[in-house]
């Protein structure tokens, strides 16, 4: 579909400055930003990196945002930024500790200029501790969790997702933040700083499904019965087999296959824990008897929980997302913006792709105020990036 004729703008008029690089930060902005929100991006003259980076992150991370590329280091910025600071609501920043109080662009500084800010620093391990200064990205911060410990199949080491889990669990917990601190203002008029650490986010995700007390790897997560198996095609299926019921329904679903997943040894969970080894293989091995195709219509009949795995591009085109209209495109691009219906109907909006870099400098900076000869001024001086072509 294209974007929402009336999307939904929840957070309209809601004002935020988006210091942040590659995702985390990034991805909580356009977040504020499908919802409403007014988005101004400051990245480097060179771009933010994740530019460079392969595959389409960049563009999916900034959409609806308005782009503006500016050296901070260079003293001719300090007017503008201050300008900035007294225009928004929030603030996001994604540096190491302490590198925003050099650019001039850290809390203490811009919540003086304006004291209803809400300023919110996203780092790998937190603005305090021993780890404060260490480098790392999203494998780093699922490790230090402790999320690689524990196997996420029956059989095999623990693997790592190919999703950026800690990347992805920081940024919706700075949204959640950055809204209930919102919510808070609202009653006492003031800001407030957060302190958002990737691994602590990490670190809280793990500790919902397995606590704060293991100390080695476990099965005790895992079902031999709830996993990835190749089917006859040579496509993977995943089976969600859990609950009891779902066990009953896929022995009657394989009867004719596999009389044998109807043995007393199986019948009841503890057996089918005790004899995961041998019963894994066995689905396994029955599994590989029959093509997807098959798989998913006879278990669909059978109301056994089954999903074939797909790519991207056949999940963007399946019935179900077509149906819950969540593919949105402008421009030639297609995106998925804020997935939550409102009021039974798909509701955030797609007005903006991301730009080149400093892309929409000029309006911004005259929205900002600032006349012609001021913006030029900035770039004869090379603290802001070049008008694009």
């Amino acid at each position: 579909m294209t974007e929402t004729p009336n999307p939904w703008r929840p957070l309209a008029g809601l004002r935020v400055l988006d210091f942040s690089l590659l995702l985390p930060g990034p991805f909580a902005t356009v977040t504020l930003a499908d919802l409403g929100a007014e988005v101004i991006k400051i990245e480097p003259l060179t771009g933010d990196f994740a530019r460079r980076m392969a595959g389409p992150m960049f563009a999916m991370a900034n959409r609806n945002k308005q782009i503006l590329a500016l050296d901070l280091k260079n003293p001719a910025t300090r007017p503008l930024i201050e300008r900035l600071a007294r225009w928004a609501d929030l603030v996001v920043e994604g540096f190491r500790p302490g590198v925003a109080a050099r650019l001039k662009v850290d809390h203490p500084y811009l919540s003086a200029l304006n004291p209803r800010l809400i300023y919110c620093s996203i780092s790998g391990y937190g603005q305090e501790g021993p780890a404060r200064d260490a480098p790392g990205h999203d494998l780093n911060y699922i490790a230090a969790s402790g999320g690689l410990m524990f196997a996420g199949h029956w059989s095999g080491a623990p693997r790592r997702s190919g999703m950026p889990v800690a990347d992805l669990a920081g940024a919706s917990f700075a949204i959640v933040a950055m809204l209930a601190a919102l919510h808070e203002r609202g009653r006492t008029g003031k800001g407030v700083y957060l302190d958002l650490a990737l691994a602590d986010a990490a670190l809280a995700f793990n500790t919902a499904r397995h606590g704060l007390e293991a100390e080695a790897p476990s099965r005790a997560h895992l079902y031999p019965t709830n996993d990835v198996f190749e089917t006859g095609d040579g496509r993977a299926l995943t089976l969600g087999i859990i609950e009891p019921q779902f066990w009953q329904r896929f022995v009657a679903a394989t009867a004719d296959i596999a009389p044998d997943f109807a043995a007393p040894a199986w019948a009841e969970e503890t057996g089918r824990l005790a004899d995961g080894d041998a019963l894994h293989a066995r689905i396994a091995a029955v599994m590989r008897t029959r093509s997807s195709s098959e798989w998913l219509q006879r278990l669909a009949r059978h109301d056994v929980p089954a999903q074939l795995v797909l790519s991207p591009a056949e999940a963007a085109r399946s019935p179900q997302t077509r149906a819950r209209e969540l593919v949105m495109e402008h421009e030639g691009q297609r995106h998925l913006p804020f997935p939550v219906h409102a009021d039974h109907r798909r509701g955030a909006r797609l007005d903006r792709v991301a730009g080149a870099v400093g892309a929409d400098a000029d309006p911004v900076l005259i929205d900002l105020g600032l006349s012609a000869a001021e913006i030029d001024a900035l770039r004869s001086a090379g603290a802001l990036a070049p008008a694009p072509r």
